[in-house]
């Protein structure tokens, strides 16, 4: 497939052209974390896998996994079946995921063990999300996009240097303040293959990637700037100079409206998703003159349906209402979620004009 064939398949997509400029009445819709555990037929798989990092990096199984949402639901956007610690695992870190845990690194957090890492990606290991993304691209209807992505340098980090999620980041936080030469060579790494890893993805077929920094609201202002906003710009630039017309999302959660509006100021990204505790009137002053706003719905909102879900769900449509907007979660979809309440929202959103 011919790169701009990748980028352009799919001009049809109400989500394209949001993000390419238009202002539409019905406004499109997805879900982050729109493949999993809310769904019968990905359990199904997921048992068939033997694992979550198995499913991960098999294009027969995690190619179904990311059309099932769209096959249901027949939602705006595919978003790759994947994880954003595929990065460091395709530079050489050891990765498994413990049953009701979540994932496991061997910890990055010394001077030894980051030049044990790689400094280039795997392509045995990344190709795995490249062929998953070929497979998809091929099966999609034209009017749905496909979206790529890979988490932040930063919140990766948090992973990486801990060897584990945490709840607070004290490992990344104090490594940084301790070390922060050896913080930013491995911010910097990050970095550069996680937009490798974006190119990659968009040159197997993504119409457009996000950029996941789900731990970015724990930094203080000078952490910020030196590891969210830097980094984040290097990313955006590095995959824009090589392939100017790429399409990027930011998703920077918990972060203050100030801040996202110097994110979008310096990335200039096509669209920053917003978190649900974002302020959706001043998101609209600040951040819709210069790009596309994405989100904001509650995930427990969502699990909790009824009357309420339809409210919030008008609220945000009116809250928007008269700028680029794209209907979404303001996180990832929850693992409880009733699919009837996922019915309801999307015939909700499709119901307003």
């Amino acid at each position: 497939m011919e790169l701009k064939d990748s980028l352009y398949a799919s001009s049809s997509s109400p989500l394209l052209k949001v993000l390419d400029g238009a202002l539409l009445d019905q406004l499109p819709i997805w879900m982050m974390r729109q493949a999993g555990r809310y769904l019968p037929e990905y359990r199904e798989l997921r048992g068939r896998a033997g694992g979550f990092l198995q499913l991960c990096l098999d294009p027969a199984l995690a190619a179904p996994v990311t059309l099932q949402p769209v096959e249901r639901f027949q939602l705006d956007a595919a978003i790759l079946f994947s994880d954003i610690l595929i990065v460091p695992y395709a530079l050489g870190v050891k990765l498994w995921f413990e049953e009701g845990e979540g994932p496991r690194l061997e910890p990055v957090a010394d001077l030894g063990t980051f030049r044990a890492m790689d400094d280039t990606l795997d392509p045995l290991r990344v190709g795995a999300v490249y062929e998953t993304a070929r497979r998809v691209k091929a099966k999609l209807d034209a009017h749905v996009a496909l979206i790529g992505f890979c988490g932040a340098p930063w919140t990766v980090a948090t992973y990486l240097v801990a060897g584990r999620g945490t709840t607070d980041k004290r490992e990344a936080l104090l490594l940084a303040e301790n070390d922060p030469v050896l913080f930013g060579e491995i911010i910097g790494r990050l970095a550069a293959a996680g937009a490798e890893h974006l190119i990659g993805q968009l040159r197997a077929g993504a119409d457009a990637v996000q950029i996941f920094d789900t731990w970015a609201g724990v930094l203080d202002e000078r952490g910020f700037q030196r590891w969210c906003l830097e980094p984040t710009q290097a990313m955006v630039e590095r995959v824009r100079a090589a392939i100017p017309e790429a399409r990027v999302i930011l998703f920077p959660k918990g972060v203050e409206l100030s801040r996202l509006e110097r994110l979008a100021r310096a990335c200039k990204p096509q669209a920053i998703s917003l978190d649900a505790s974002v302020d959706r009137v001043k998101a609209r002053m600040l951040l819709s003159p210069l790009t596309a706003l994405q989100g904001n719905l509650d995930p427990e909102t969502l699990v909790k349906g009824g009357d309420a879900l339809d409210r919030e769900v008008d609220a945000i449509c009116d809250d928007f209402r008269g700028v680029r907007h794209i209907f979404n979660l303001g996180h990832g979809i929850l693992p409880q979620t009733p699919i009837a309440n996922v019915e309801r929202m999307i015939a909700r959103v499709r119901s307003r004009r």
